[in-house]
C-alpha cells in the first residue's frame, strides 16, 4: 500500500483536481434562522478543508417540504443563494473545488417542519419506520420525533418536483458551485422511488425497476440539461444486508441490489455524468460491499468512482490501488482533521472526532479542530 496513490491528479468532469481524497456530503445543521440560510461561519469551515481533491456540501433542500431536520441550509431562495455564495468563494480563494448536494428528504419529516404543517410529500402514503425527523422545539434546542403517514404524490406534482431539482442547480451555479450532486440515497425522496418498499406505486413511477428509476431518470435528464452533465454528480446507498436498525443508517434494502443499482449507475453512463459516489455502510461489523458489485459498476461506468464508508487512509489507498475506486471520501475523520490530506501525505496522526458536537451549535466542534504542527503537534487555523 502507498499513500501516493492518493496524490496523482485526477479530470473530474470539467474540472482537474489535484488529489483523490474528497470531502463527502455531512449534514451539520448550523443554518442561520429564519431562512435556513449559509453562514460565514460554514464558509469557514469549508474553507478549512479546501485541500480535499473536491468536496460536496452537506445536503442542501431544493424546496421548503424537502426539510427534515431542522437548521439545515437550502439552496431555493435568494438569501440562501447569497450565503452559499460566500462558501463558493471561500473555497476558490484557497484553490478548492465544491459541488452542491442537492437533497429532499421527501417522507423523512414532520408536520413541523413542512409549509402550512401539511403532511410531508413521498411517492407512496407509507411511514418511514425506525427513522426519525428533528425539529426546532426552542432556540438552539430540538428533539428526533416519528414522521407521519406521507402523502403521495400525484404525476403532475413530481414533474414539478424533477423541474424544482433543475432549477436548484442553476441555483447552485448562480452561487458559484463548480457543480452539484443528487441525493439519491440513504432513504430519501430519490431514494424512495427507487425501492419497491418505499415505492407501491401503480402508474409509470412504480412496479417494474425501470419504472421505479424514472424519476431519477428525469432528474439527471433535467440538471444535466440545466447545468451540463459534466458538473453532475450522483450518490447511492446499495445495501446488501441488513438489520431494521440498518435502515437508520443507509436508506432501504432491495430484493437485488445488484441488480436495481447497476440499472441505475447506467442510467449515469448514458448520460454521462461525471462521477457516480456510493456510501456504504459505515456501522461496526457493516457488511463489506461485495467485489462482483465493485466490478460490475466500473465495468458499466465510464465516469469517475467514489467509495465512502469505513475507510482509513489504508484501506482506501488499497482501493484505489485496484483501479477500481478513483476517489475516496473520508466523512467524520475530514470533520475532525481539517488538513487530512497533508496528514495522509505525511503519515501524521489524527485528531480524534468529538461525536457530541456533529449536529447544530457553533464553531466547538465545527470550524475549531487543530491542523497538524510538527513541532508543537497541533497549531490552530
Amino acid at each position: 500500500m502507498d499513500r501516493r496513490v492518493y496524490f496523482t491528479p485526477a479530470q473530474l468532469g470539467r474540472h482537474a483536481v489535484p488529489n483523490r481524497i474528497v470531502l463527502p456530503p455531512l449534514t451539520r445543521q448550523r443554518a442561520a434562522q429564519p431562512g435556513d440560510v449559509p453562514t460565514d461561519l460554514m464558509a469557514d469551515y469549508y474553507r478549512q478543508r479546501a485541500s480535499a481533491g473536491f468536496m460536496i456540501t452537506e445536503g442542501a433542500q431544493i424546496e421548503p417540504r424537502g426539510q427534515g431536520y431542522s437548521w439545515t441550509p437550502g439552496i431555493y431562495s435568494e438569501e440562501q443563494i447569497a450565503g452559499w455564495r460566500k462558501v463558493t468563494q471561500a473555497v476558490h480563494a484557497q484553490g478548492g473545488v465544491i459541488f452542491a448536494q442537492l437533497w429532499h428528504v421527501g417522507r423523512v419529516s414532520h408536520n413541523a417542519l413542512q409549509p402550512n404543517g401539511e403532511a410531508p410529500i413521498a411517492p407512496s402514503a407509507i411511514a418511514p419506520q425506525k427513522v426519525k425527523a428533528f425539529i426546532e422545539t426552542g432556540p438552539g434546542v430540538g428533539e428526533l420525533v416519528q414522521p407521519p403517514t406521507p402523502r403521495a404524490l400525484t404525476v403532475p406534482e413530481i414533474r414539478e418536483l424533477v423541474q424544482m431539482y433543475a432549477q436548484a442547480a442553476r441555483n447552485a451555479i448562480e452561487a458559484g458551485f463548480d457543480g452539484v450532486e443528487i441525493h439519491a440515497a440513504n432513504g430519501y425522496l430519490v431514494n424512495q422511488f427507487i425501492s419497491a418498499r418505499a415505492n407501491q406505486r401503480q402508474d409509470e413511477y412504480g412496479g417494474s425497476v425501470d419504472n421505479r428509476l424514472r424519476f431519477l431518470r428525469e432528474i439527471v435528464a433535467a440538471v444535466s440539461e440545466a447545468v451540463g452533465p459534466d458538473r453532475l454528480g450522483v450518490r447511492f446507498t446499495p445495501l446488501f444486508e441488513s438489520t431494521d436498525q440498518d435502515r437508520v443508517y443507509i436508506g432501504l434494502v432491495e430484493d437485488d441490489p445488484h441488480a436495481t443499482y447497476i440499472a441505475a449507475i447506467k442510467i449515469l453512463e448514458d448520460a454521462n455524468v461525471a462521477y457516480v459516489s456510493i456510501a456504504e455502510a459505515d456501522w461496526d461489523n457493516a457488511p463489506d460491499l461485495p467485489l462482483s458489485f465493485r466490478k460490475a459498476v466500473r465495468a458499466v461506468y465510464s465516469g469517475r468512482v467514489i467509495y465512502a464508508g469505513k475507510y482509513t487512509p489504508e484501506r482506501g489507498a488499497r482501493l484505489l490501488e485496484t483501479g477500481l475506486a478513483d476517489f475516496i471520501a473520508f466523512g467524520r475523520t475530514f470533520i475532525a482533521n481539517p488538513d487530512l490530506p497533508a496528514r495522509i501525505f505525511n503519515s501524521w496522526p489524527l485528531n480524534p472526532l468529538r461525536p457530541e458536537y456533529l449536529y447544530g451549535g457553533s464553531e466547538k466542534g465545527f470550524t475549531d479542530y487543530p491542523v497538524y504542527s510538527q513541532s508543537a503537534n497541533v497549531e490552530p487555523l
